[in-house]
C-alpha cells in the first residue's frame, strides 16, 4: 500500500465514523466542528501524475491548509458584527455570477466567434482613426550569424536584393550557418522586436533610422547582424488590416455581444410590461 493509502487510512481511524451524519455517500477524513474534509475532495485536489512521496506531502499540505482555514473562518465569524451586510454582498455576488453565467452561454450558443472578412474591412474602414502605428513597422529579412562563418561577403551581396536568386542564396546559407533567419517580406514587423536583437543603439533612439537606412550591418565580438528593410511604415501611419485584423476580430466580437446582450435585456422588459408583471409603486410623501 503506498504513503497516501496510509496516511487516509490512518485518518479514517482517528476520525472515526463521525456519528451519526449523513455523508451523502462521502468518505470523511476530518472534522472539525461541524465541517468535513472528505477523502474524495482530497483525491480531485491532488496534481496529475504526482509521485508517492510528494503526494503525502501534498495531501498533509492540504489537510493541514483545510484545518487552518475552517478555524480561522469559525474565529472571523464570530468576530465580525455585521454578518448581514457580508450576507449582502455574497447575494449580489451569486446574482451577478449566475448572470454572468446565462449570458456567456447564451452568447456562445447564439452568435459563436465566426466575424467575416467583409466585417473586418468594413470595420477597418470606418474606424481608421483607431489603427495608427505607435512606433514604426518594416517588412524585410534579419540574419544573424557568427562572425567567423565563411564566405560572409556573399551574405552582404544577397541580403540587399529582393530577388529570387538572393532569397535561395541566403535560405541555403541561414541552414548551414545562421543562428537565426527571418524572412518577412509578406508582414509587418514592429522596430522595436529589432531592437531587442541587434546590438544598434540608433534603432531606440532614432524611429526613422530605417527609413534612411534600409540595409544595416552591424557585429559584435562573436555575431554579424544583417538587415534589409523592403518596406517602412512610420509611426502615425495607418497600420495594414492585416496586422489590426485579429484586434478588428475582438472589438467586432465584443460589439455583438454587448448589442445581443441589450437585446435580451429589451425583449425581457418589454415581455415583462406588457404581461404587467411590472409593478410601480407610489411612494407616500408624493
Amino acid at each position: 500500500m503506498n504513503r497516501i493509502g496510509c496516511l487516509i487510512i490512518g485518518l479514517l481511524v482517528m476520525s472515526g465514523c463521525s456519528g451519526s451524519f449523513n455523508h451523502q455517500g462521502k468518505t470523511p477524513l476530518v472534522e472539525v466542528g461541524d465541517a468535513f474534509l472528505y477523502k474524495e475532495d482530497l483525491d480531485a485536489a491532488l496534481p496529475v501524475g504526482i509521485h508517492d512521496k510528494d503526494s503525502v506531502r501534498f495531501a498533509e499540505d492540504y489537510i493541514r491548509n483545510w484545518v487552518e482555514d475552517v478555524l480561522l473562518y469559525g474565529k472571523a465569524e464570530g468576530n465580525i458584527p455585521d454578518n448581514e451586510k457580508i450576507d449582502q454582498q455574497v447575494a449580489a455576488y451569486r446574482r451577478a455570477l449566475i448572470m454572468h453565467t446565462y449570458q456567456e452561454e447564451l452568447v456562445r450558443q447564439k452568435l459563436g466567434t465566426e466575424v467575416s472578412e467583409e466585417e473586418i474591412e468594413a470595420y477597418y474602414e470606418a474606424h481608421a482613426a483607431q489603427f495608427r502605428a505607435e512606433q514604426p513597422y518594416i517588412q524585410g529579412l534579419f540574419m544573424k550569424v557568427p562572425v567567423q562563418t565563411r564566405n560572409l561577403n556573399r551574405v552582404r551581396n544577397w541580403y540587399k536584393r529582393n530577388t529570387q536568386d538572393a532569397i535561395d542564396g541566403l535560405e541555403k546559407f541561414s541552414i548551414a550557418h545562421a543562428v537565426s533567419y527571418e524572412y518577412f517580406y509578406d508582414r509587418w514587423r514592429p522596430v522595436s522586436e529589432f531592437a531587442l536583437k541587434m546590438p544598434l543603439e540608433a534603432l531606440e533612439t532614432d524611429m526613422d533610422y530605417l527609413k534612411r537606412n534600409k540595409n544595416v550591418e552591424v557585429r559584435d565580438t562573436v555575431y554579424c547582424y544583417f538587415l534589409h528593410v523592403e518596406q517602412f511604415l512610420p509611426k502615425g501611419d495607418l497600420l495594414p488590416l492585416e496586422y489590426a485584423k485579429n484586434e478588428i476580430k475582438e472589438m467586432i466580437i465584443n460589439l455583438k455581444r454587448v448589442a445581443f446582450i441589450n437585446q435580451i435585456k429589451n425583449d425581457l422588459y418589454r415581455e415583462a410590461s406588457e404581461n404587467n408583471d411590472i409593478i410601480y409603486y407610489k411612494p407616500d410623501n408624493e
